[in-house]
């Protein structure tokens, strides 16, 4: 049976944490996710887990002592955010490339500058092509699952790649909801142990980690990095599946809002679906065929699956939290667009930028935005493909 609890993100990801008991967890503190290694630090001075706590000097160290942990065999987490991840940048590269499953709890926090400690996702977009497995959460519920469910896909033996949890920082890490827990031994049994076949300090097969790669090998070591991503497409649905049958909360690629029979959608990621989905009830109510598709799984991208899924609206909003400063829209709107012509799926598609350094999204906004998709349909009018919402003249 399910326990039913009120948590902030951070408890809720710290608690799964504390059920799995890693094997070891570096952190150095920043806003918003200082409260995950606070509280791991306290389950283990309160001899609730085992975990070798390392405090660290900085967030770069964190990471470096996150790769030789896993590197040695250790089950290894970290968590930080926003300034914090881009000090990691570095070493993010290293440990995908020696196929380390490190999970990261990244607590999403715009980047500098101007200085500011809000919500938006030019940490994580920063890091996309880091070669990490990243997946959103758009409540306090789903970054729960996501973590438990985390090591599954990280450690499967054909993916081997690390991989970041990533919520929204204040508006989920710090608000509390009501939650349903595994109880701590279904978790166990559902994460299971970490058995690594090669890690440096097995005695009967010595390896290396992080060696030079001549012109002859570092093409065919990412290669092999690619592959592994790819690989990691049907081990996420697979793990998914089965932490369904166990809990009843279903899980996959992204999360179809009202899609079925949708003229407009919005695609977009995190807490800001919430507020969206809002916006469908209320224009559902006076007969608007109006729609969400919620993006779980950033990288690996889902291209072909977003494709088939909007074949069939009239007009898409793709919704970045992040600017990618291109001159032409954030980086989701490049990869939907990409997707969608690859695919030859014709649909209108606009890209909206957002929530910048924690600007509020609001239901208003969002009725906004599908109601210039319908009038760019049926009136014929002009509407930017790339535009701010929310924006002070």
């Amino acid at each position: 049976m399910s326990i039913k609890e009120r948590m902030s993100g951070n408890e809720a990801v710290s608690y799964a944490i504390k059920q799995i008991n890693p094997d070891v967890m570096p952190a150095f503190p920043i806003t918003p996710s200082t409260e995950i290694p606070q509280m791991v630090s306290g389950y283990v001075a309160n001899g609730e887990i085992d975990t070798e706590f390392i405090a660290v000097e900085s967030e770069h160290s964190a990471m470096s002592a996150a790769v030789g942990a896993s590197a040695a065999g250790a089950r290894t987490l970290t968590a930080t955010s926003s300034c914090g991840l881009a000090l990691m940048w570095e070493v993010l590269h290293i440990a995908a490339s020696n196929r380390l499953p490190i999970a990261l709890a990244l607590v999403n926090r715009t980047l500098s500058g101007p200085i500011n400690i809000n919500c938006d996702h030019s940490d994580s977009m920063g890091a996309r092509d880091s070669g990490w497995i990243q997946i959103y959460a758009e409540n306090n519920q789903e970054a729960y699952d996501n973590f438990i469910q985390a090591y599954r896909i990280a450690e499967n033996k054909e993916v081997l790649l690390p991989v970041m949890i990533c919520q929204d920082g204040f508006i989920t890490s710090h608000a509390v909801e009501n939650i349903e827990l595994l109880e701590d031994e279904k978790v166990k049994a559902f994460v299971g142990e970490y058995e690594p076949e090669d890690f440096l300090l097995n005695p009967g097969k010595p390896m290396a980690v992080g060696p030079y790669a001549v012109t002859g090998y570092g093409m065919e070591a990412k290669k092999n990095q690619e592959i592994a991503m790819e690989n990691s497409r049907s081990v996420i649905l697979d793990v998914a599946r089965e932490f369904a049958a166990l809990t009843g909360r279903k899980y996959g690629y992204f999360e179809e809002y009202h899609l079925e029979d949708a003229e407009y959608a919005m695609l977009i990621i995190g807490s800001a679906a919430g507020t969206a989905k809002d916006a469908v009830d209320e224009l559902r109510k006076t007969g608007k065929k109006v729609g969400i598709l919620k993006l779980r799984v950033f990288r690996p991208f889902p291209g072909k699956e977003i494709a088939q899924a909007l074949k069939n609206v009239k007009a898409v909003a793709v919704m970045d939290r992040s600017e990618s400063y291109r001159g032409g829209g954030g980086p989701l709107g490049v990869e939907v667009g990409s997707a969608l012509f690859m695919e030859r799926v014709h649909i209108e598609a606009v890209n909206y930028i957002y929530g910048l350094a924690g600007r509020d999204f609001t239901v208003e906004n969002a009725i906004e935005v599908f109601s210039e998709m319908e009038a760019m349909v049926t009136e014929g009018r002009e509407v930017p493909q790339y535009q701010y919402v929310g924006l002070r003249k």
